[in-house]
């Protein structure tokens, strides 16, 4: 029984660290109460023990002669990334769990087996979702300031390559292409070559609408409205590192939104527009009303231009859609400098 007690006090241990230190990055880095309360309930209901057994495992402790003290583990890593810290204290605490599930078959010890299995399948869950996050977080810190639209409706003659290279010239750092008219095999070829350019300039490169050119050219993001697909399903398929926005004009709809995992909320139509003239305008208010229910980037969505884009940003609006304001302009690159000035001067 002492050998016993030494195994399931180093694993009990090893599982309280492992935990902990997810619990920390989902706490501090992502600023995720979920996920954090997620792990904290696992690590009290497995970590904990009664103070009998308590007792008993501090007496089989005997850290000074743990041979396993001195091993030297071939292959370990000095310093790790985010990502494979993660990784590796996940597979700690869930080695561990099988470890305390395997131990807890015996009766005379008095631990549950069953709540170890599903603490560990339950932590393979949350792993993903930490995982996923973390490889989305820096993408999604990109959603500010001007989010530029190209909609090939708005070409006018004027290749999409071009229009994209001068809104990057102009100091656009997302681009999102929108194709309402056309095959999918056509919609798919510019985004080819969109996908290309944004790349090499290090753009956040965004799909409208649809999941198959988006998984086809490996786009940043993918963004869809709510008579497209559902946000539940398009984060089925997509990867675990592409992020998903949603379009709104409720609160309701944000919390909802948030709730089946996008990344960030278009909000709109806050005024009236000439791109998507069936939207109803619900004005600057709602940005606030969804800001103070949701804590996720706002994208404001629809007629906005260089002399309301001010009272859009004094609303809360982390970034702001504009097409026709610089699609419809003579010189894209200057529309989109002037834009952006505006945000760097809020």
């Amino acid at each position: 029984m002492y050998d016993q007690m030494r195994i399931i006090d180093a694993n009990i241990n090893r599982l309280g660290e492992g935990l902990r230190v997810l619990e920390e990055f989902a706490r501090m880095i992502l600023n995720d109460t979920a996920l954090t309360q997620k792990l904290k309930d696992i690590r009290h209901k497995t970590v904990e023990v009664s103070a009998e057994l308590q007792k008993n495992l501090l007496s089989a402790r005997d850290a000074g002669g743990d041979v396993g003290k001195k091993m030297d583990v071939g292959g370990t890593k000095k310093s790790r990334d985010i990502i494979a810290t993660i990784t590796a204290n996940a597979k700690r605490a869930q080695e561990s769990l099988r470890v305390l599930e395997e131990m807890a078959k015996n009766p005379e010890l008095k631990l549950d087996t069953e709540n170890y299995r599903k603490a560990r399948f339950e932590l393979y869950t949350i792993e993903n979702k930490l995982l996923a996050k973390i490889l989305r977080k820096d993408k999604t810190e990109c959603i500010k300031g001007v989010y530029a639209v190209i909609d090939t409706e708005w070409l006018k003659a004027r290749k999409p390559a071009d229009v994209a290279r001068q809104m990057i010239k102009g100091g656009a750092k997302i681009i999102q292409l929108r194709c309402k008219e056309g095959s999918t095999k056509e919609y798919l070829a510019i985004a080819k070559e969109l996908k290309g350019i944004c790349a090499k300039s290090g753009i956040l490169f965004i799909i409208n609408d649809s999941l198959e050119v988006a998984l086809a050219v490996n786009a940043d993001g993918l963004h869809v409205g709510q008579d497209d697909l559902p946000v539940t399903e398009a984060r089925k398929f997509i990867p675990i590192d592409m992020i998903l926005g949603c379009s709104v004009m409720t609160v309701k709809e944000a919390v909802k939104a948030k709730k089946d995992g996008v990344d960030y909320l278009g909000v709109g139509a806050i005024f009236s527009t000439a791109t998507k003239e069936s939207a109803k305008a619900i004005g600057l208010a709602r940005i606030k009303e969804i800001e103070q229910a949701v804590d996720l980037p706002i994208v404001a969505i629809g007629g906005i231009n260089k002399n309301n884009l001010n009272d859009v940003i004094k609303a809360g609006a982390d970034s702001a859609a504009v097409i026709s304001v610089i699609m419809g302009a003579e010189n894209i690159e200057k529309a989109t400098k002037e834009l952006i000035k505006i945000f760097e001067e809020k």
